[in-house]
């Protein structure tokens, strides 16, 4: 699993493994954030297996599935509380982190959007999605 570092204390990475959470954990990791609808593939774990995983491993677990056609979702203000937590680091998952990655954009204030998605293209992500 490869985890980019949006800030200090949020993560992005593409598809991980339940079996993974408790390394997850041990990184500093509090909240895991899967933003990646269940069935979009035949080979990933479902939300209720996450679910599970997070439970053993002491992580607070968030299914927020998003695709182009309902792109930033219903809460996008409780995702930004989460990406704020300082006191809870969060790493968000989809299939490759691109979609995390704009969903972060879209989560910060209006003011700081423009910065954020020029952050997140230094690093390698096509933020087209957050250009909404």
């Amino acid at each position: 699993m490869q985890i980019v570092k949006l800030t200090d204390t949020v993560g992005v990475s593409g598809q991980i493994s339940p079996a993974e959470f408790p390394a997850l954990a041990e990184a500093g990791y509090r909240v895991i954030v899967n933003n990646r609808p269940d069935g979009e593939a035949l080979e990933q774990p479902s939300s209720a297996e996450f679910a599970a995983a997070a439970e053993a491993a002491g992580l607070e677990y968030h299914y927020y599935p998003l695709n182009a056609f309902n792109y930033p979702g219903d809460d996008v203000g409780a995702i930004a509380r989460l990406f704020d937590d300082g006191e809870r680091p969060v790493l968000a998952f989809c299939r490759s982190g691109t979609r995390s990655t704009n969903l972060w954009i879209s989560s910060r204030a209006p003011e700081e959007q423009e910065s954020a998605r020029e952050h997140a293209r230094s690093l390698g992500f096509d933020v087209s999605m957050s250009g909404r």
